[in-house]
C-alpha cells in the first residue's frame, strides 16, 4: 500500500555543468539525488522506471532535457518508486 505519492518537477540544469559526453549520466544522478533529498529516502532504496531513462536519453548523451516531471510513490517499507508523470 502506498504511503505517499507526489509529483515533482526536477530541474536538470546541473547536468549542463558536466562535459558534453557525460550529461545524460549526470542527469540520471541528479534525479536520484533530488528524490533522495526531497523524500528522505536512501539512494539504494530508490527505483526509477525505465520511462525516465528513455526520456533523459531521448536526444542522446549530450542534450538531456532541462527539467523532468516525475511521480514518486513512497511505500511503508521505505522504498521509493518513480515513474514519468504524463
Amino acid at each position: 500500500m502506498a504511503e505517499d505519492e507526489r509529483v515533482y518537477t526536477i530541474p536538470l540544469r546541473d547536468a549542463k555543468k558536466a562535459p558534453r559526453w557525460k550529461r545524460a549520466n549526470r542527469a540520471i544522478k541528479e534525479i536520484y539525488l533530488f528524490l533522495s533529498r526531497h523524500t528522505k529516502t536512501p539512494l539504494e532504496h530508490i527505483r526509477l522506471d525505465p520511462s525516465i531513462n528513455h526520456r533523459v536519453w531521448e536526444r542522446g548523451i549530450q542534450k538531456p532535457p532541462s527539467r523532468i516531471r516525475v511521480r514518486a510513490v513512497k511505500f511503508e517499507d521505505g522504498t521509493l518508486e518513480a515513474e514519468l508523470a504524463e
